[in-house]
């Protein structure tokens, strides 16, 4: 377990202005009512508080929310209340660990229910602040990482709660790296033998393969010394879960899947990474059809980066990521890496309120879902992993999840246009509003004024935004209950 002045040193290191006793008397009162708790392994229940605190410590997260680290448990757990935390720690403090109380906090008769109401809270309260499930991903991190210590029915149910909500929970907010990690700790339990196989293959891979990435890298650094751009070279390894998913997706063995292995080009500045982009695929061949562009286009969840696949010295496919130091930071914290507070002030990142408008507006949208199997069916399609990139006539980008149909596309744009469609075209050919669209489709929407949603539309609309205002509007005429 990590000791204090440890604790308090990693977060001095980013934050040396910030006056740390706030976090100093949160470690000692989390000691003193924790006492008397141990955990499953056996271990001082401050093990888990610590860990908690320390992962938030490493995404850089504020003061307030490390020390609401250190006493997510104590409302819950001990005998502590709400007007104890806050008169010992202030408003802002209490506000975050009775948001991450509350998450639990309900109880319903059945499981799925229970599930579904639990996870609507969660969303609501990450669209209260952030910080509040950033503070519950590093509690799940922990549980996870400690999952072996439970009965094998608990862990499955954990598991399988990790791999439903938490892991593309993490996706959306950006945080590749924790995604990654919850990802294969699921794994593990879930899927046992497979996770066993998969890691030896993987490591006997990493193995043989380290000549290829040690000529790849130094070739790289050949063609680059002639530069003036700076950059750092990492390999990088797929993760497991990633692989097998790949596998079952492809129905291809391990020995076939081609990028498990890859290498990280850091600059200083976007137009450096494209310059990078240009130098990589003058000096090696690049595997066609294998670039992507997420710089221009980036994903939702802030990700950037550009993709590309070469064929290396020794003849083997290697994935090329080029990205600055920002991007870098961000595609492993995700939202985390945004979270700022200026010095000396508690005011938010300026632009922190707009790149969390689409969560925000997403749980909107689930706010109109009653049904507990229909907020869980909304939860999956909004947080699947793979996007569509989808254009307007005009040339507008919308980013839709996998499946996404164009009546999905309408509501996108605009309710009004969502209400008023009457059919669509893509790629100048009449579709029907069913349709999965396809990353690069032209979309256009046809509308009629006086037109009105269908009862059918719940059937052919994907996401919760088309769902919720498809069901908000045959609510009010009647048509559904």
């Amino acid at each position: 377990m990590i000791q204090k002045d440890d604790l308090l040193a990693k977060f001095a290191a980013y934050s040396p202005h910030v006056d740390p006793i706030a976090l100093e008397l949160a470690w000692d009162f989390a000691e003193k009512v924790h006492s008397h708790q141990a955990r499953a392994s056996g271990e001082h229940y401050l093990t888990h508080c610590a860990a908690v605190a320390e992962s938030l410590i490493e995404w850089r997260m504020d003061l307030p929310t490390v020390c609401a680290g250190l006493l997510h448990d104590t409302i819950e757990d001990t005998a502590t209340t709400e007007m104890q935390l806050r008169a010992e720690f202030g408003e802002e403090i209490a506000m975050l660990v009775m948001g991450v109380t509350k998450l639990d906090a309900l109880k319903f008769e059945s499981r799925d229910e229970a599930q579904a109401e639990n996870w609507r809270k969660m969303l609501l309260a990450t669209a209260q602040d952030i910080r509040v499930i950033v503070v519950k991903l590093a509690d799940r991190l922990h549980n996870m990482k400690t999952l072996n210590f439970l009965k094998r029915e608990k862990q499955e149910r954990i598991a399988a709660e990790t791999m439903a909500l938490y892991a593309p929970l993490a996706h959306r907010l950006g945080m590749f790296k924790l995604k990654g990690e919850l990802e294969d700790l699921a794994f593990r339990y879930l899927h046992p033998e497979e996770h066993l196989e998969l890691s030896q293959k993987v490591a006997a891979m990493v193995a043989g393969s380290e000549k290829n990435l040690v000529e790849t890298r130094a070739s790289i650094e050949k063609v680059l010394a002639g530069t003036n751009i700076p950059c750092r070279i990492l390999a990088r390894s797929k993760t497991l879960w990633s692989i097998y998913g790949k596998m079952e997706r492809q129905q291809k063995p391990f020995e076939d899947i081609q990028d498990a292995l890859g290498v990280r080009l850091i600059t200083d500045t976007v137009a450096n990474c494209y310059a990078l982009l240009g130098i990589i695929h003058t000096h090696f061949k690049p595997v066609a059809g294998s670039f992507t562009d997420y710089i221009s286009t980036p994903k939702l969840n802030l990700y950037r980066s550009l993709h590309t696949t070469i064929v290396s010295p020794t003849g083997e496919f290697v994935e090329i990521q080029i990205r600055t130091e920002e991007m870098h930071r961000s595609s492993e914290y995700g939202i985390a890496a945004h979270w700022r507070y200026k010095t000396g002030e508690s005011a938010r990142d300026a632009h922190m309120e707009e790149k969390l408008n689409w969560l925000r507006q997403w749980i909107e949208w689930l706010q109109d879902l009653n049904s507990p199997r229909e907020l869980l069916d909304s939860l999956k399609t909004d947080l699947e992993f793979d996007q569509v990139f989808v254009f307007t006539p005009a040339g507008e980008v919308k980013v839709l999840p996998a499946g996404a149909t164009p009546l999905d596309f309408a509501f996108s744009v605009h309710t009004a246009i969502g209400f008023s469609c009457v059919g669509a075209q893509v790629n100048n050919k009449m579709v029907k509003l069913d349709l999965a669209l396809k990353s690069g489709d032209i979309c256009k929407i046809i509308t009629k004024k006086g037109s009105m949603p269908k009862k059918d539309w719940l059937n052919y609309a994907k996401t919760a935004r088309a769902r919720s205002k498809i069901r908000h509007y045959l609510r009010e005429q009647g048509i559904v209950a």
